[in-house]
Formats: C-alpha cells, structure tokens, sequence
C-alpha cells in the first residue's frame, strides 16, 4: 500500500510539472503569434543565474541593504546595453525600460492599458490602505476628483505657516553657532524631515506635530489633548513603515512573507495617529465649522476632504497617502540639493548672490511669494538639477491590464515596437533615464544647474511623474523647497561638506534619500 501511495504521488507530480511546462509552451506560441500580428520584435533577455530568477531579487535586497540600490538600477541598465529588456522572477516574465517613449506610452498615450494592478494595493496596504497611491480605474478617478480641488494655487501659494516651520528650524540650529561664525557639524536631512513633517501636518490636519519644537533650548512641552499619540514617535513609526513596504515591495509577488512584529507596531501607530485626527474633524458639528468660517480660520486638508465624504477609513488612508508625498518627497529634495551644494561651494554662492538680491538678506527679507520664487530661474535650475540627479521615486511600475505594445526596444537594432502581454509588469526607472548621456550628455553623473538653461525637455525628466496620474502636489512641494531654500541661503553665507563616505549612499523606501544625512557646517551671513 506504502509503494501505491509513493507511486500514485510520483506519477501526480510528474503529471503536474507535465502540464505545467505544456501551459507555458501554449501560452508562449499564443503569445509570440499575437507579437507577430502586431509587428513586434523581441528585446533582450535578462539571464537569470538562479532558478525562477532568485538571483535578481537577491541583487536587489543586497543593494538595498548597502544602501546602493539606484546604482544598482544603472549597472542592470549598463549590463543589458539596451534601455527595454524583458526578466522573468518566480515564473513571471516581466519587462524593465527606462526609454522615455515607452514611459510616454505607459503614463500617458497608453494609460487605459496600463494600471498598477493588485499587487501594489497589497503590498502597501497594512500602512497606507486603499488611497490615491495604490488605486487605478474607477476608485482612483474618485480619489483624484476628491483630492485635486485641496492643491489650488490659493492653497499652495500659503507660505504663512512655512515661515514660522523655518523660524523653529533656525532655533534648533542655533544651539550649534561656534564663536567663529560657523556652526558645529550638523545633519541638514534630519532638520530637513523634521520641518516637513511639521508643515504637512499643519496643512493636512490643522495641527503641527511640531517635532521641531523639543530641540529649541527652554522649550517646555505643553499637554494637549492628542498628548498620549506621542507625535515624535509618529515619525519613528512613519519611517518604519515606509521601510516596510520598500521590503515588501523588493519581494515581488512574495511580499506577504515580509509581516515582521516592528512593522505591524509601526503600521498600527501611523493608522492611530490619523484616526485621531479623523475622528476629531468628524466630530466638528455644523456651528462649529460656521464660527470656523465665520473668523476666517486658515485652510485645513482634512477639514476640506471631510466635506466631500464622512468615510472614516477613507479619510485616513488618503491623509497617510498625501503626507507621505508632502513630507518626504519635499524633504528629500532638500536634502539632495544641500548634498549638491556643500560639494560645490561656487554654486552655492552664485546661488546664494542670486537669492540675496531677489529675495533681501535673512533679518531684512522682501517679500518672498509663490510667483517671486517660480520666477528666480537659478534657483528653479538647482531644483531641477537635483529632481534629475535624486528623484524621489527612482523605480515605479504598471501592469498591463490587456495585451498591449511598447513603441520601442525590440529587434536587433532596439527599435521595433515590443509585445507586453496582459498581466505583466513594466518597471520604468526614472532614475536611470535621467542619467543618461543619450540625453544628459557626457556630464550626466554631474551637478551642473546651468544646463537648464533655454533646455526644453520632454518625458526624458519625469520628477513628479507624467500622465493623467501626474503628482498634484508637484507645485506644493516646489514652493516649500524654494522657500526654504531661500531662507537657509539668506541665514547662512558658506557651506563646507562634513561627510567622509566618499560613495553616495541612498536609503530607498518609498521616497529616496541620502542614507548618510547631509552632514554639513554652516557659516552665518553677517547681513
């Protein structure tokens, strides 16, 4: 009976590796005909060493764990010596390109074809639920109607509130002034991220989380009733979320392995912190909002979104969804151009000339206004430059949800339209794409904010993505960073590099940073 049972299985399990292998063979002529039909060449192949392509993934987490994981992006790029090839990671062929005719047609010409599929959703659904970020077809037009009314000009254009964020920061940095006029080292990101978070907050919810305030000398932490959320601990847990669903992500479709107890801990407070705030502009009744109305109090995200829709669960996933874009995105385009400019002091005094005779000196400011800072063109150079050198998501995807083409990348000579069957991903790296010398030049790999100038670019520099889904922040986050971009350079006359690393490191989770801060001194301006 014991033989029987041994053979019965060995005989299943030949059965089943035999259909298997016979479903693959179908599936692959049916779907070389269909590239055929539609006048399709092959691009390159990605060869995996490993069986069902472990070895690419290993790759990747390696890269992600030293903290290099965008050069890895490009040495996959330079190895294929093409910009579309196609991989295939357990079982599943997918394709790679940073080709921005293709990314044109992902985001854009072909968007009915193309969605972020339910993989996404899954992936970053403990932390961010269902919102804007991980939605497609009807739900996502619903949230885009929602949310596109908070970003007029009128909103962004605000820059009341920016000031006293700034004022905080500068009081923190002043506990580092030496008696030569410079300050001691200090980590401008970490500054960085603690003023965005401030700010997002403040316009988000109606109350800053002012994780500013404890580093001001003589700050005396008031009691208030959102005590017990512990809102330093919010940005612990924020980032450790984030870290989370980078990990998930790096998984592919084995993500739901990765579910370890500090990101089911960070997960939990992010969604108590936002619920509190929910709650709370849910429970305004309408005599309040009228006294609200009434003495003209200042513009509130959430208050604004409450009126479109009551759903608990709603409200707190678009909230986490847009503070991450608010805050990170902003931050870590600081970050990078500070990264720049302390390696490049003559372009951090050009600059600094340029704001100074714009915009005054830090004590004896002109008016600083959303339409003065769109219009100071070094400054928007330096912005550019460092959106096309650290974009703040150097790798995104889509998923074909028919059988579809990409215009370009197949054949011998890499121009024949390629076939991109229904269910397969199409990664695009912007990352890569903005590096290169196709487009870029010999200087590519280079800080050079002049190449901006009279430069009219097309899908070869997608910062805030492109298409019907393009960022509707992109003008919020633009106008934080030159405010307080003009601010710093007001306060401060020089910068030095403090960073000994001569390899740049990023920490990649859902936005991209410097993974060794931007360590810098600072020598105050004398007026």
């Amino acid at each position: 009976m014991a033989h029987f049972s041994v053979a019965l299985a060995l005989i299943a399990s030949v059965s089943y590796i035999f259909y298997y292998y016979l479903k693959v063979l179908v599936q692959a002529r049916r779907r070389a005909a269909k590239a055929r039909q539609l006048g399709c060449k092959e691009p390159p192949s990605e060869r995996a060493r490993l069986p069902w392509g472990i070895d690419f993934v290993q790759a990747a987490i390696r890269a992600d764990k030293q903290k290099l994981f965008p050069d890895h992006l490009l040495r996959r790029a330079e190895i294929m010596g093409a910009s579309t090839w196609r991989y295939s990671v357990f079982g599943q062929t997918d394709v790679s390109t940073c080709d921005p005719q293709n990314i044109q047609a992902i985001l854009a010409t072909h968007f009915g074809t193309f969605d972020l599929g339910p993989r996404r959703a899954s992936t970053f659904w403990p932390m961010l639920g269902n919102g804007i970020f991980t939605q497609y077809g009807s739900a996502w037009r619903h949230s885009r109607d929602l949310i596109r009314p908070q970003f007029t000009r009128a909103q962004v254009s605000d820059l009341d509130h920016e000031e006293q964020h700034v004022q905080n920061m500068m009081s923190a940095l002043q506990v580092k002034f030496q008696p030569d006029g410079w300050t001691s080292m200090v980590d401008l990101q970490t500054l960085f991220f603690r003023l965005t978070l401030d700010s997002a907050t403040q316009f988000l919810l109606g109350e800053s989380a002012d994780s500013q305030l404890q580093y001001i000398p003589g700050y005396s932490k008031k009691r208030n009733s959102a005590e017990e959320l512990h809102n330093i601990d919010f940005a612990t847990a924020f980032d450790l979320g984030q870290a989370g669903i980078a990990t998930r992500a790096r998984l592919g479709a084995m993500y739901w392995i990765y579910n370890p107890k500090p990101f089911r801990e960070a997960t939990k407070a992010v969604n108590q912190f936002m619920d509190y705030y929910v709650q709370r502009a849910l429970n305004k009744d309408v005599r309040e909002k009228s006294s609200e109305q009434g003495s003209q109090q200042k513009y509130v995200f959430l208050d604004a979104l409450a009126e479109q829709t009551q759903d608990p669960i709603e409200l707190r996933s678009q909230l986490t969804h847009i503070l991450l874009a608010g805050r990170d995105t902003t931050a870590s385009m600081l970050g990078w151009l500070f990264f720049c400019l302390a390696r490049d002091p003559a372009r951090y005094k050009k600059l600094r000339d340029i704001i100074v005779e714009d915009f005054g000196t830090f004590h004896n400011p002109k008016e600083i206004t959303f339409a003065k800072l769109k219009s100071c063109q070094y400054l928007q150079h330096c912005n550019n430059e460092t959106l096309r050198l650290y974009p703040a998501v150097p790798i995104n995807s889509r998923e074909a949800s028919q059988d579809c083409v990409l215009p370009t990348g197949g054949g011998p000579d890499r121009k024949s339209p390629v076939f991109v069957p229904r269910g397969s991903s199409v990664d695009y790296s912007v990352h890569v794409m903005q590096r290169s010398r196709f487009f870029w030049g010999p200087d590519a790999d280079q800080f050079v904010p002049e190449r901006w100038q009279n430069r009219k670019v097309g899908w070869e520099f997608l910062p805030f993505n492109g298409g019907p889904r393009i960022c509707l922040g992109q003008q919020f986050a633009l106008t934080q960073a030159s405010y307080v971009t003009v601010r710093m350079l007001q306060r401060f006359d020089a910068i030095e590099n403090m960073e000994t690393d001569p390899v740049v490191k990023h920490n990649v989770t859902l936005t991209n940073c410097s993974a060794n801060g931007v360590k810098v001194k600072l020598r105050v301006a004398s007026e």
